[in-house]
């Protein structure tokens, strides 16, 4: 069981509602306390949540930051006036401990949110995960390889790092795993997303940009289509122009509303059958 403290008092939140900031949700010994913040919205509860998972190639970025492609706390803001709750999490980077450290993390965050659910105002039942780059594909493992996971937003993620490249000593990736994907094929497959697909997973909205250098489009395209062959649904959403967080990109903040519509769809109150 992970060890961890009780959730923080809420303040008034720059996002409307209420947040909760620094909350301890895993202290592993010998390593920093792992770090959320929770915004809710304001009114009657208990509201779906999105767990939000920062980029960074895996060995930087942190949970209170979007891209620079991205108004500060835009993404935060929209779920909230939504009505649904987020949570910004931050897990161990390359540096401090090497895959699967940082899925353990995640996960160790979702039970934190289950646990305290009731305190926090939350409906775990409906929980969505939406990542970007390394954050991605950290919510996608997640949401292929837990059942606390309703639906995921991914956006141009690493899906295959047998496939990606970069296996030098200094790479992203050699860093993460402890070695290059070659030399450790069964860490990279399972930290690929792509051979996690059963016919379990949740829906999916994969948003890539076309232009990407640092992740190919052809990595959302392949898990798509995994996606669908294994008969789970699947959306993927080419963005012509974009390279890598968008750059190029004219309207990020339409990018951001479909997530937000996406996820909030996803997560609405199902009819009593």
């Amino acid at each position: 069981m992970d060890l961890s403290l009780p959730p923080v008092s809420p303040v008034p939140s720059p996002y409307g509602g209420f947040s909760r900031h620094g909350v301890s949700y895993a202290l592993r010994t010998g390593f920093r306390p792992l770090l959320l913040d929770l915004h809710v919205p304001a009114g009657e509860g208990p509201f779906p949540v999105v767990v939000w998972l920062h980029g960074g190639a895996f060995r930087e970025g942190d949970r209170r930051y979007l891209p620079d492609t991205l108004r500060p706390g835009s993404v935060f803001e929209a779920l909230v006036a939504a009505g649904v709750a987020v949570a910004t999490v931050d897990y161990r980077l390359s540096g401090e401990a090497v895959f699967p450290a940082q899925l353990d993390d995640v996960t160790a965050a979702l039970r934190y949110l289950r646990r305290y659910a009731d305190e926090l105002g939350l409906d775990v039942d409906r929980l969505g995960v939406w990542g970007e780059s390394a954050g991605a594909t950290l919510g996608a493992l997640a949401a292929l390889t837990t059942d606390a996971v309703s639906a995921a937003v991914c956006w141009y993620p690493p899906t295959d790092l047998t496939s990606l490249g970069h296996h030098g000593p200094d790479s992203p990736l050699t860093q993460l795993l402890g070695g290059s994907p070659s030399e450790l094929p069964a860490a990279a497959a399972q930290a690929s997303p792509l051979r996690q697909v059963t016919s379990a997973a949740p829906p999916f909205l994969l948003v890539h940009g076309v232009q990407d250098e640092q992740v190919p489009f052809a990595q959302s395209e392949a898990l798509h289509g995994r996606l669908l062959a294994a008969g789970a649904r699947s959306a993927l959403v080419p963005v012509e122009g974009a390279g890598h967080c968008f750059t190029g990109y004219p309207d990020v903040p339409g990018l951001v509303a479909d997530g937000v519509a996406f996820l909030a769809a996803e997560l609405a109150p199902r009819p009593a059958a």
